[in-house]
C-alpha cells in the first residue's frame, strides 16, 4: 500500500494522474465488457430474452447504483485522511462504508427479490419478456450484498490510492462471470437464469477478495475494523447527498428506459445493447473522475487547494480529447458493433441509429465524468445533490416531448431519439457543472471535510 508523508498530497502531474486512472480505466472497462458478453450470449436466445434482460438490468443497476455513493464517498472520506498522513485514520473510517453496505445490501436484496414481478412490471414490457426479467431478478437480488461490498471495499482503497487491486478483481471476476454464462446459458440450456446465476457468483467471488485485501491493509497499520455505530452513521449521512444525486440520476435514466418500453420490443432491445455500449464507454472515461476522486481528496486534506484545481485542468482536458477519440470509433464502428448482437435487422438498424447520437456526444461526457469525479472527490456532495434534482426536472419535458413524438417515425428513429434527448441531459447537466467548478466554494481544505461547507 502506497505511503505519504504527513499532510504531502500526491502529484498533479500526468504519471501521477496515469498511474491511477490507466488501472481503474482497466477494472472499469471489464465490467461492461463482460455485460457485453452477457448481452450477446442471452442475445442469441431471441428478442424476447434480450428485452428481458435489459428490464432486469435497469432494475439491478439502480439498486446498485442507488448506493454507489458507498464506493464515491468513501473514497472521498478516505483520500483526505490518507492526505492528512494518517493510513489508519483512512482505513478506520473506511469501515463504516463496508459495516453499512453489509446492512443494505442484505435489505435491498430482499427488496429485490421478493418485489421482482412489480418491479419489472413497473418498465412496461411485454409478457413474454416480463417472465424472462422476473427470472434474472429473483436471482440475481443474490448477489446484491456482495455489489454493495465491492463498491465499499473499492472505495477505501481507491482513497489509498490504490486502483491496482481493484483491477485484479474485476478481471478476475467477471472474466468468470463471462465463462460462466456461455456454459450455464449456451451450453447447460439454463436460459436467462444461467446468465444471472453466473453474476451472483462472480460477485461475491469479488466482494470476499477485495474485503480480504482490507482486512490484510488494516491489521497492517492496527486499524479497528470493528462495526461501530458512529463510523456507521458518519458513513451514512456523509453518503446522503450523493444517495439524493444518484437517486435523481437513476430517475432520468429509468425514465428513459420506461420510454423505450413503451415504443416496443424492438426499440427496447435496442436501448438495451446501446445502452451497454454507451456504459463501456462511461466507465472508460470515468477512469479519469476515479483518479479525480483519490487525487482531489488528498490535495485538499493536505490542505493544498492548488495542487486540485491543477489536477482538474489536467484531467478534464484529458476528458474530452478521449470522448474525441472513443467517439470517432464508435462512428467508425456504428454499422458493425449491430451485428455482434442479433441476427434481427431490425434491432441492428436500431442500435446503429442510437450509437450516432452516442460517438457524438462524447466529448461533453468526458468533461462531465471528469468534473463530477473531481466535485464528488471535494466532498461537494450538497452541492451536487441540488443540482442533479434541477437537471431532472429540466429532463422532465425533453423526455415527455421524445415520447410523444419519437414513436411515430418508426423503430430507429425512436432509437435516434431517445439518445438525442439523454444527450440533452448531458448538456444542461455539464452546463451546471462548468458554472461550479469556476468558484472556489469547492475546494474546500482540511482532513474532514464540515458536511455544511
Amino acid at each position: 500500500m502506497p505511503e505519504t508523508p504527513p499532510g504531502t498530497a500526491p502529484s498533479a502531474s500526468p504519471r501521477e494522474v496515469l498511474s491511477l486512472a490507466v488501472p481503474a480505466f482497466l477494472a472499469l472497462v471489464a465490467e461492461p465488457l463482460f455485460l457485453m458478453v452477457d448481452a450477446a450470449v442471452v442475445g442469441r436466445l431471441g428478442v424476447v430474452p434480450l428485452a428481458g434482460l435489459g428490464t432486469a438490468s435497469s432494475v439491478m443497476l439502480t439498486a446498485a447504483g442507488v448506493f454507489v455513493f458507498l464506493a464515491y464517498g468513501t473514497t472521498s472520506v478516505v483520500a483526505r485522511q490518507y492526505g492528512a498522513g494518517s493510513v489508519r485514520g483512512a482505513i478506520e473510517v473506511g469501515t463504516g462504508g463496508v459495516w453499512l453496505a453489509a446492512a443494505l445490501g442484505v435489505l435491498g436484496g430482499f427488496v429485490v427479490g421478493g418485489l421482482a414481478p412489480w418491479l419489472a412490471a413497473a418498465f412496461g414490457s411485454s409478457p413474454a419478456a416480463l417472465e424472462q426479467a422476473i427470472t434474472y431478478l429473483r436471482i440475481s437480488a443474490l448477489g446484491l450484498p456482495a455489489m454493495l461490498l465491492v463498491l465499499a471495499a473499492t472505495g477505501i482503497l481507491r482513497g489509498l490510492q490504490d486502483t491496482r487491486t481493484p483491477l485484479i478483481a474485476s478481471v478476475l471476476g467477471f472474466g468468470g462471470n463471462a465463462l460462466l454464462s456461455v456454459l450455464l446459458v449456451l451450453g447447460v440450456g439454463m436460459g436467462i437464469a444461467g446468465a444471472a446465476w453466473g453474476t451472483v457468483i462472480a460477485q461475491w467471488g469479488m466482494a470476499l477478495g477485495l474485503l480480504a485485501v482490507v482486512l490484510r491493509e488494516g491489521h497492517a497499520v492496527s486499524a479497528s475494523l470493528r462495526p461501530h455505530v458512529g463510523r456507521v452513521l458518519d458513513a451514512a449521512l456523509d453518503g446522503a447527498p450523493l444517495l439524493v444525486r444518484t437517486l435523481a440520476l437513476r430517475a432520468i435514466i429509468l425514465l428513459t428506459v420506461a420510454v423505450a418500453a413503451d415504443f416496443g420490443d424492438v426499440p427496447l432491445a435496442a436501448y438495451q445493447v446501446t445502452t451497454t455500449v454507451w456504459s463501456l464507454l462511461t466507465f472508460a472515461l470515468d477512469a479519469l473522475a476515479i483518479a479525480g476522486q483519490a487525487l482531489t481528496g488528498a490535495a485538499l486534506g493536505s490542505g493544498d487547494a492548488g495542487r486540485a484545481r491543477a489536477a482538474t485542468g489536467l484531467m478534464v482536458r484529458w476528458g474530452v480529447w478521449g470522448g474525441v477519440l472513443l467517439g470517432l470509433v464508435v462512428l467508425a464502428l456504428h454499422r458493425v458493433l449491430p451485428v455482434l448482437f442479433t441476427q434481427d435487422p431490425q434491432v441492428r438498424a436500431g442500435i446503429a441509429a442510437g450509437l450516432i447520437v452516442i460517438a457524438l456526444a462524447q466529448p461533453l461526457s468526458g468533461y462531465v465524468f471528469v468534473v463530477d469525479g473531481v466535485l464528488i472527490g471535494a466532498g461537494d456532495g450538497r452541492w451536487l445533490a441540488g443540482s442533479m434534482i434541477l437537471v431532472l426536472l429540466a429532463y422532465l419535458p425533453i423526455i415527455w416531448l421524445t415520447r410523444v413524438l419519437g414513436g411515430d417515425h418508426g423503430d430507429s428513429a425512436a432509437v435516434f431519439a431517445l439518445w438525442l434527448a439523454f444527450t440533452g441531459f448531458m448538456l444542461v447537466r455539464g452546463g451546471f457543472m462548468a458554472w461550479r467548478i469556476r468558484g472556489d466554494r469547492w475546494a474546500v481544505t482540511g482532513a474532514v471535510r464540515p458536511r455544511r461547507a
